[in-house]
């Protein structure tokens, strides 16, 4: 064990812990000097990301992906730093291999379809939104953004049988979706809510 790498690693996890993220910056980065690790990478990724420096954020999440290539984790992280950075392409690169890594990571599915949708690949949108709706079927945005894929992938019967399964449980959203797809065929479908 490289005892300043872990001295200064755990100074930085108490100095983050205490909300001074700055100063933890400062000390991954010197732990990560000492002992360069894929924790240690994810936890300045995280700070860089959390201060919106999304070039450094993927730096670092890409440089952890090399030191742990099988974590699904820091892939789904580095689709999500890559995305906000304007990397779409390279963001689906990166929730794919999550996705891959651990099928049942609804969170990159659902950064994936994002993503995909975007990029204007709507029937591959579908097929990632399906997904994630499948994982966690209470996730109104999941199946918000199903829908609204479904819709622009040219498939309007299951845009409709989406719209009324999101109707069952959310149907604010459900109501939106109808407006927002022109659905004047399924205008009877819209509920009337008090708030």
């Amino acid at each position: 064990m490289n005892f300043e790498q872990w001295r200064h690693g755990a100074r930085a996890w108490l100095i983050h812990f205490i909300g001074k993220g700055d100063l933890a910056y400062e000390e991954y980065a010197i732990a990560f000097r000492h002992a360069p690790s894929a924790s240690a990478a994810s936890n300045l990724g995280f700070i860089a990301a959390k201060r919106e420096h999304f070039p450094d954020a993927v730096r670092w999440f890409e440089q952890a992906s090399v030191m742990a290539p099988e974590d699904a984790e820091i892939w789904f992280n580095l689709g999500f730093v890559r995305e906000r950075n304007g990397q779409r392409a390279e963001a689906i690169t990166a929730f794919r291999e999550a996705v891959r890594l651990n099928p049942s990571q609804d969170r990159a599915w659902y950064g994936l379809g994002l993503t995909l949708a975007q990029l204007g690949q709507h029937g591959d949108a579908a097929l990632a939104f399906e997904e994630a709706a499948r994982l966690q079927p209470m996730n109104g945005e999941a199946w918000y953004h199903l829908g609204m894929a479904q819709h622009l992938a040219h498939n309007p019967e299951r845009a409709r049988q989406v719209i009324e399964h999101l109707r069952s449980f959310e149907p604010k959203r459900s109501n939106q979706l109808i407006r927002e797809t022109g659905r004047s065929d399924l205008t009877h479908l819209i509920q009337e809510l008090p708030f």
